[in-house]
């Protein structure tokens, strides 16, 4: 067997495997749509046939023997068939479509939701406008590989079984002269579809990552701009923009060079039966009604033999689409719940780091053998240079990543051994990178616990000190923020993340450089709402800001990923060699933040950040 046999197979398998899947998962849901919007198609084929048929009749009954009798009745005949194949195209494609909608809806929720349960490092390693670009090119071949196969089998491989068996019994032998553009039209379809494969799937990634260029480039067009960075980006997208117009081009060039093909093939087939039939008729005295009918039925099947050898580089495009979507819906979750796993009962609250290791990537560690207790109740404050690993540490509380070695544990329960669901809702988490999403105000607070009602959230906003700015927005707590919350300043975005924490009422309290955006006055403000909110919980606090450091219970301070000193404040600058007074003399010394100071220290921290952490499964 040849390579490129074997290929065809394959291509074959693939694409029925595909179908197979599709109608596994959703054929039972439109079993009943599909059954009529079939009949209606087997009709279509039917009154497509009809014409051809009664060719014969109008030919040598009514024009040769002129038989007016015959009138009324194969005129009557003719309206009903059109009239018919009218509403059932209509009914077919009004079905077809409603449920190719329904078919793109399912999926697309389908994706979200398997996209939430994805771990943290699937993102980190895959770019956002990328993959929503990805998503909303590819979602619809589903939908197209359904309805062209049932468009394909219905409509236009019935149309064509009827108007061949017209022809057969007209008239065998100029059967036998048309069948002969089977074999080349095949041949060429085969050839042009395995050359299609690979520049369809080419072309959705290119234009996936043209979207995506241009959906981070008017994210981030305030950075653009400051940088005078249009000529650049411009001439960037240019060439992405010329690369996806030339793949474009390139599936047309091959994907259409069917048409003169199977129209030079269909002109031979028509060009000799006609000279045929015209010979025999005029050397063998038959009647043409039986020639007429033939010629009506080949040309009437022209369009459904073009539709069905289109038909496969049709299901090429779409196959392509389809399985880039399972590509997604097929990646397992990698830090999936453990078998078994109770949820997380908090009493008091305490956090226990036990000789945790870890890293982002082989041979490159953040962490080493962390040990440090974050008391009941109390303000635990993480102290270090930039890439020190403080981030790493809020990480791994909230179950993002799985530890090397070592456990976490929260009142005696190992974090890894109970459910993330329960283990996250445990916690109120603010970054120093707020995140607003679509809608209003209240509905990004209310984010933080979906039954808070609209007091609770004006009391968290109050608390946060949020309230007065939010009262002086055009529509209050219903005014929409825009595209992660663009119309808001950078300390009004931070407000509404601590006020999404507060109204969350969790018993651990993260905050990873909560006040970063702040100015004094809203920082201070905030900080003295915050000593509210931390009373009775347990709070992790990562700062660069001594006003918050003095007044923590208690301090660790890291440095390379290790753990080199702990205590309080008054404790720990009492050693003038320690890695902690330094941060209390730079940060005296010259009013800047901790961590921006820290970056002036010597020797700098070496303790390395990978771009791209890989995922870790979780035993």
């Amino acid at each position: 067997m040849s390579s490129s046999r074997r290929k065809s197979e394959v291509d074959r398998g693939e694409i029925v495997a595909v179908i197979r899947r599709v109608l596994a998962e959703n054929g039972r849901e439109y079993v009943g749509s599909y059954a009529i919007a079939a009949v209606c198609m087997v009709a279509v084929a039917l009154t497509t046939a009809y014409p051809a048929w009664i060719m014969r009749d109008v030919i040598d009954d009514i024009f040769y023997r002129q038989r007016s009798d015959l009138i009324v009745l194969i005129c009557a005949s003719i309206l009903a068939a059109f009239t018919l194949r009218g509403v059932a195209s209509y009914m077919q494609a009004v079905i077809l479509a409603k449920v190719g909608n329904n078919l793109v809806a399912r999926y697309q929720r389908r994706l979200f939701d398997h996209l939430m349960k994805l771990d943290v490092s699937f993102f980190t390693e895959t770019r956002s406008g990328h993959l929503a670009a990805q998503i909303n090119q590819n979602v619809g071949g589903i939908r197209d590989l359904l309805s062209m196969t049932l468009t394909a089998v219905a409509r236009d491989l019935v149309s064509l079984v009827a108007l061949v068996t017209v022809m057969v019994m007209q008239d065998p032998l100029l059967s036998v002269i048309a069948f002969l553009i089977g074999p080349p039209l095949i041949y060429a379809v085969n050839y042009l579809m395995r050359r299609l494969r690979r520049v369809t799937r080419q072309a959705v990634e290119i234009n996936s990552h043209l979207i995506g260029s241009m959906q981070e480039a008017t994210q981030g067009v305030s950075v653009v701009k400051a940088f005078t960075m249009e000529s650049q980006l411009s001439r960037k997208m240019s060439q992405l923009i010329d690369h996806a117009e030339e793949r474009s081009n390139k599936i047309a060039r091959v994907s259409e060079r069917l048409t003169p093909i199977s129209e030079m093939l269909a002109g031979f087939a028509v060009a000799g039966v006609i000279a045929y039939a015209g010979y025999r008729s005029t050397h063998g005295g038959l009647l043409p009604g039986s020639t007429v009918s033939f010629i009506t039925a080949l040309l009437l099947a022209y369009d459904p033999v073009r539709r069905l050898a289109r038909l496969q580089v049709g299901l090429e495009r779409s196959l392509v689409n389809a399985r880039m979507i399972y590509e997604i819906l097929d990646i397992e979750p990698q830090q999936g719940d453990a078998p078994g796993a109770p949820e997380l009962k908090v009493d008091k609250g305490e956090v226990r780091f036990e000789r945790v290791s870890f890293s982002y990537a082989p041979d490159l560690p953040v962490l080493n053998e962390i040990s440090f207790v974050a008391a009941a109740g109390k303000t635990t404050a993480i102290v270090g240079a930039s890439g020190a690993g403080k981030s790493t540490i809020t990480a791994l509380l909230e179950g993002f990543y799985d530890v090397d070695s070592g456990s976490i544990s929260i009142d005696g329960q190992d974090i890894s051994k109970v459910t993330k669901a329960s283990l996250r809702n445990a916690i109120a988490y603010v970054s120093q990178q707020p995140y607003l999403f679509e809608g209003t105000i209240a509905d990004n607070i209310r984010y933080g616990r979906e039954s808070a009602n609209d007091g609770e959230i004006r009391q968290a906003a109050d608390l946060a000190a949020a309230d007065q700015f939010i009262g002086q927005q055009p529509q209050g707590y219903d005014t929409l923020v825009g595209e992660n919350g663009v119309t808001l300043s950078g300390g009004q975005r931070q407000r509404i993340s601590i006020a999404r924490a507060i109204v969350r009422q969790a018993p651990i309290l993260l905050l990873d450089e909560a006040t970063s955006a702040l100015d004094n006055e809203s920082e201070a403000r905030v900080q003295e709402a915050l000593a509210t909110v931390m009373e009775g919980r347990t709070t992790i606090v990562i700062a660069h800001r001594l006003s918050t450091v003095v007044n923590a219970d208690h301090i660790i301070v890291l440095e390379e990923g290790r753990l080199v000193e702990e205590g309080t404040h008054d404790a720990l600058i009492t050693n003038p060699h320690g890695v902690y007074a330094r941060f209390h003399r730079l940060q005296s010394g010259k009013g800047l933040g901790l961590v921006d100071d820290t970056k002036q220290m010597e020797p700098p921290a070496k303790a390395p950040g990978p771009a791209r952490p890989t995922r870790r499964k979780t035993a």
